[in-house]
């Protein structure tokens, strides 16, 4: 069995950096023993960034995926020097990015609410977002949805998580909001995350811990994606 990477990122999505020891390099990229980088999932990009070796070298990390093996990869340009497995490295992700990422996909969990209905598919994006529902009944107006949505961010809401026996979700599937994908299971266990008397749903994800971060949003687009499905797409305001 290939040795698992620790996850820092689960625990504490704010972590910009962290040192960590080679574990494997291949023609992808590098797998660490401990990383703060996500790996694509969930409709989440991975994250970028870089490895900064022992002599000072940068090697930039254009993305991070999870192989067929269940290591997390942190993937490299073919032409970027590469370090040798052993070495203390340093892996600092891009945060700009990851942080305009954390504030979309908790607007996303805010739009799981503010309609309501089960969730078929998803995208999160650098400034914007979108959530396909399964919609059988009225369409909510784009103008009533970035309203909802506002009051939440306004009240500045808490956004925690918690870690629950995978029996548990079994028992509730409610809990399991987006159709189309399967939240991770860890060591037996199911990560929760919860907005403050609006919405708890299983998410492997990053999120800012309060609603406040996300900042203004706007439902900039409602569209048919089928007989009854429908899709919305949510926009973070100009920094």
């Amino acid at each position: 069995m290939p040795e698992a990477t620790e996850e820092l990122f689960r625990e504490d999505a704010y972590l910009r950096e962290t040192t960590a020891r080679v574990v494997e390099v291949g023609d992808a990229g590098v797998v660490l023993d401990r990383t703060v980088f996500y790996p694509m999932a969930g409709g989440q990009p991975g994250d970028r960034g870089e490895l900064r070796l022992g002599d000072g070298t940068l090697v930039p990390v254009v993305d991070t995926r999870t192989d067929e093996a269940g290591q997390i990869v942190h993937i490299v340009a073919p032409e970027a020097p590469r370090p040798v497995a052993g070495d203390e490295v340093t892996a600092a992700i891009d945060w700009a990015r990851r942080y305009r990422l954390m504030r979309v996909h908790s607007c996303l969990h805010l739009l799981c609410r503010a309609v309501d209905e089960p969730v078929t598919g998803g995208q999160i994006g650098e400034d914007r977002g979108r959530l396909d529902f399964a919609l059988t009944g009225e369409v909510p107006a784009k103008e009533v949805l970035t309203e909802r949505l506002a009051g939440w961010i306004a009240q500045d809401l808490s956004i925690s998580h918690r870690w629950v026996e995978a029996a548990e979700l079994d028992a509730n599937p409610e809990l399991v909001r987006t159709m189309s994908v399967k939240p991770p299971r860890t060591g037996g266990k199911v990560r929760l995350v919860e907005i403050e008397g609006v919405d708890l749903q299983a998410c492997g994800g990053t999120h800012v811990a309060r609603t406040g971060e996300i900042g203004r949003v706007e439902v900039v687009k409602s569209e048919s994606k089928g007989k009854q499905n429908r899709r919305f797409t949510v926009a973070l305001a100009a920094d």
